[in-house]
């Protein structure tokens, strides 16, 4: 995928002019952070009904399609204001075509598919989001924030099989309660928590991520952990939720 080549190229790039700037103590907070995260996703639950009506069928585009793993990628940028305020963007496309064979007819979007005849299945879930993030706590230790996130989500479903083809586009904002935290083990290695939820009403939404970071104190450091996002909504348009999970790792770099 185009998106995944650039993710696999932007790490380099970013390398290069940030690192020739001057180390920096770890106490200082840096006025700008770049962190690109790449790895793999997998998926333990993918299920749509469109519409959410009786008139269309529930399926498991997991079960069609597979659980994976595909590659992905993300990229943020941070902008801390000073000391305690904080502003940090991110960019993180996901998209996957596999194809499968249905054991039932699937009616989907207004069209059917036949049983027993491959399908091609697509599912992307792009995320853009702005956040604000005041840092309420500073100590020793540990360091921890509570924001704000506005979330654009750009999802699609769509199959294909043969002549027949049908496509749901869902292009939405959502806002997000922010938390995040980290706790020092070592000088340098250190223990990251960062999420973006919320639920309630007809759906929910879930970005969490827990990484190891080892930070030598400089312009740069890395991490890697286990991000999970989950998800949906369960309203008359369109019934759709699904579980991902990520290994990752991720390089970050400051000025």
């Amino acid at each position: 995928m185009p998106v995944v080549r650039w993710i696999a190229r932007t790490p380099a790039l970013v390398l290069l002019s940030p690192l020739a700037a001057s180390a920096q103590s770890p106490a200082t907070t840096p006025r700008f952070e770049v962190e690109v995260e790449g790895g793999l996703v997998w998926q333990s639950r993918n299920d749509a009904e469109i519409p959410n009506d009786g008139s269309a069928t529930r399926f498991s585009i997991s079960d069609l399609i597979g659980g994976g793993p595909w590659p992905t990628g993300r990229a943020y940028l941070t902008w801390n204001v000073n000391e305690r305020h904080g502003i940090r963007a991110l960019v993180a496309p996901l998209s996957v075509t596999e194809s499968g064979v249905p054991d039932q007819p699937l009616r989907f979007a207004g069209s059917t598919f036949a049983a027993g005849e491959p399908v091609s299945a697509t599912y992307t879930f792009n995320s853009y989001r702005l956040t604000y993030r005041y840092r309420w706590h500073a100590g020793a230790r540990s360091t921890a924030w509570v924001g704000f996130t506005g979330k654009v989500r750009d999802a699609v479903i769509a199959l294909d099989q043969a002549t027949t083809s049908a496509r749901k586009d869902d292009l939405g904002f959502v806002p997000l309660l922010h938390v995040a935290g980290q706790w020092t083990v070592t000088p340098t290695w250190r223990v990251t928590l960062d999420a973006d939820a919320l639920a309630g009403g007809p759906g929910r939404a879930v970005d969490a991520a827990l990484k190891l970071a080892y930070d030598p104190g400089g312009a740069w450091a890395v991490n890697a952990g286990y991000r999970t996002v989950e998800g949906g909504a369960d309203v008359e348009e369109v019934y759709s939720f699904a579980w991902l999970h990520y290994a990752v790792a991720g390089v970050v770099v400051r000025w």
